[in-house]
């Protein structure tokens, strides 16, 4: 059996299994995030900061967050997969990505606890 490396999971069915987990947590931040701001009236800067300086919604947005990366990862390597053959560009598209993905995280996390 021949393994990438490149994947996220070990399998085609480790992957299936980290998208549609991540985006049942994609699913339930963006419920929450629309109730809260439906239920909130009017919405202030001081009810928006007062939830996110909340232990849990820090934990709950970052838990998002990799969600969200996740999720693109392993779309992003399925479609580079598929698309670009040839390996050495594909290598330089995934190390690109992996450098934004992370960039991003290290700078949403920094975001969250900022508050």
């Amino acid at each position: 059996m021949v393994t990438n490396a490149a994947t996220l999971g070990r399998s085609g069915v480790h992957d299936f299994i980290l998208i549609r987990a991540s985006a049942v947590v994609l699913a339930f931040y963006t419920i929450f995030l629309v109730g809260f701001i439906a239920c909130s009236s009017p919405l202030t800067y001081d009810a928006w900061h007062g939830l996110f300086s909340t232990l849990s919604m820090k934990v709950f947005t970052v838990l998002a967050l990799i969600a969200v990366l996740v999720h693109a990862w392993i779309g992003i390597w399925q479609v580079l997969t598929d698309y670009v053959k040839c390996i050495s560009l594909r290598g330089v598209l995934q190390f690109v990505f992996v450098i934004a993905a992370f960039c991003y995280l290290a700078a949403g996390i920094l975001i969250v606890w900022g508050v």
